[in-house]
């Protein structure tokens, strides 16, 4: 008699990609690379794994490329079945969260541990967005897909369809005890903003398909908040009609602080002059968009929509975020806002927006250095030098960050052609390596209908140039990075909390004032209604 076979249990499988057909066909075969390692686990645990979307031979990849598509693809499966996003790249999130918010089936969202396929970034960004849309999912990552933490945690979610990670690294602010200096802080600035309130100004939502990164108008009007809704084709007819002798004077600026401009003879492939002119151009703009409309904070979409008229707006956006930055004039020749920074949120991440205009506020205040930057929670590796048994992770922003920030200043600070994959007109980053010191580090974000804040502290490590080079060429070498050891917050405990692809980050002078930076930032969020969250230590190792 025949022996019957028996039918293997099917998880279904996605995998979201770019918008761009240059990003997802370059990085479809590390994508495949880690669906075949996953495909193998699930199989030997008896699973059976189901692609709901095919390779696309024509287009040399089998990305979900764009939301019509993904809507394509969702109304196709099953929606009762257990379902997992598979990610090794940056994705759009809005190409699969239509159909990830109607599924009925466990989600198990899960991402490659790799600093050249950036699949966690991308991850951090869907789980964000799933948080705020209040979709219920489970998480997972992994190097190699082969060790325990990860076949354990797989195993549970097909067990149950869920997975719960430990977080005991997070406390509620209300069971801390917050400095009364801190207190009396938060308390002056948060009357401040009730009374006088602040504009943030923003040029076209919903960047890179960042659902997290848009805070509703109804969160922000509690904390004295406004949008500014502006448009890119603003920013950019004001970028032209910037004279060619202000955007040399900008230019000339920034050669003078020695800001080093690596110039090639192929615009295709190279940095020029002449891009670095209109950056100039857009600089400038910038500025007097922001004063014309009284934004205390602006963010700018840097990729999507601009990038077909203009060169990249890296330079632009870490100068803003400088308080010595490039002088610049109204129409009518008054200076604006002189020796100090103008906060901007890359992305137009008005999570990072509303940190930016509260770590401005606090830092001026306490008399703490007030440059501020998100950087990407890219990926994270232990020294390789033997300088540090700490576990250093990478925080490397897609362009610039304040050369506040950079060891040497604008001196020390390069400036790169963004790749071309990204950015068929070029344009100049603002590159170079974070200085040693302590650092305040802080993500906003919506869950349940309201805003929530996390803070930490951590420390910005020096490592040997050839470490260094080494987590550049595992990531983007263009980009400025920052090597980072966060205080008792361990690589999986911060996957496991952190609610975006984004993490904001300020130095202060020394370790007491950045925990009264840390203590009275969080005091301001509290006093304007967000559930406040700090995570880890004290660099002490004292809890908060």
């Amino acid at each position: 008699m025949k022996k019957k076979s028996v039918r293997k249990p099917t998880v279904l499988l996605v995998a979201n990609g770019d918008l761009r057909q240059s990003a997802n066909e370059k990085c479809w075969p590390a994508q495949a690379e880690m669906e075949a390692k996953l495909s193998a686990c699930l199989a030997d645990l008896g699973w059976r794994v189901k692609r709901a979307h095919p390779f696309k031979p024509q287009l040399g990849h089998g990305f979900i490329g764009s939301q019509k598509e993904g809507m394509e693809v969702f109304a196709t499966i099953d929606a009762d079945m257990p379902l997992i996003v598979a990610e090794s790249v940056w994705q759009y999130s809005h190409h699969v969260l239509h159909g990830l918010v109607s599924h009925r089936g466990p989600i198990l969202t899960v991402a490659n541990w790799s600093g050249t396929w950036p699949g966690l970034v991308g991850m951090l960004n869907l789980n964000g967005s799933l948080t705020k849309a209040g979709v219920r999912y489970s998480t997972l990552w992994s190097e190699n897909f082969d060790d325990a933490f990860f076949l354990d945690g797989l195993k549970t979610w097909l067990a149950t369809g869920t997975l719960k990670h430990r977080t005991r690294h997070v406390t509620a602010l209300a069971r801390c005890s917050v400095p009364a200096r801190a207190r009396k802080l938060a308390s002056s600035i948060a009357a401040d903003l009730r009374r006088a309130k602040s504009i943030m100004g923003v040029f076209d939502e919903g960047c890179m398909g960042m659902y997290n990164a848009v805070i509703p108008d109804e969160l922000l009007f509690p904390c004295g908040v406004y949008k500014e809704r502006l448009s890119q084709s603003a920013l950019y007819y004001e970028a032209t009609q910037v004279t060619d002798a202000e955007a040399r004077a900008v230019y000339d600026w920034y050669r003078a602080k020695g800001l080093q401009f690596v110039f090639g003879s192929d615009p295709e492939t190279s940095l020029t002059e002449e891009q670095v002119l209109w950056q100039c151009r857009t600089y400038v703009a910038a500025c007097r968009i922001a004063e014309e409309f009284g934004c205390e904070t602006i963010g700018i979409q840097y990729q999507q929509g601009l990038k077909d008229l203009l060169p990249a707006s890296d330079l632009v956006e870490g100068t803003l975020n400088n308080d010595d930055r490039p002088p610049v004039a109204d129409a009518a020749g008054k200076p604006i806002r002189p020796g100090r920074a103008i906060p901007h949120f890359n992305e137009v991440d008005e999570c990072s927006g509303l940190d930016a205009l509260f770590t401005n506020r606090i830092h001026r205040a306490l008399g703490e250095p007030v440059e501020t930057t998100l950087h990407d929670l890219r990926w994270g590796d232990f020294d390789r030098s033997g300088t540090t048994d700490d576990y250093v992770w990478v925080f490397l922003i897609s362009g610039s960050a304040p050369p506040a920030h950079h060891v040497g200043g604008w001196a020390g600070t390069r400036s790169l052609r963004q790749p071309p994959m990204y950015f068929r007109l070029g344009g100049g980053t603002l590159c170079g390596v974070a200085k040693p010191g302590e650092i305040v580090w802080s993500r906003v974000f919506v869950e349940n209908g309201r805003l929530k804040m996390d803070l930490g502290r951590a420390k910005v490590v020096a490592l040997p140039e050839a470490e260094t080079e080494r987590r550049w060429k595992e990531t983007t070498p263009e980009w400025p990075i920052m090597h980072a050891v966060t205080y008792g917050v361990s690589r999986d405990q911060m996957m496991a909390r952190h609610k975006a692809n984004h993490i904001q980050v300020a130095y202060a002078k020394n370790a007491a004032a950045a925990d009264l930076a840390l203590y009275a930032k969080a005091a301001l969020a509290a006093e304007l209604g967000i559930e406040v969250f700090l995570c880890g230590t004290r660099a002490d190792g004292k809890p908060f």
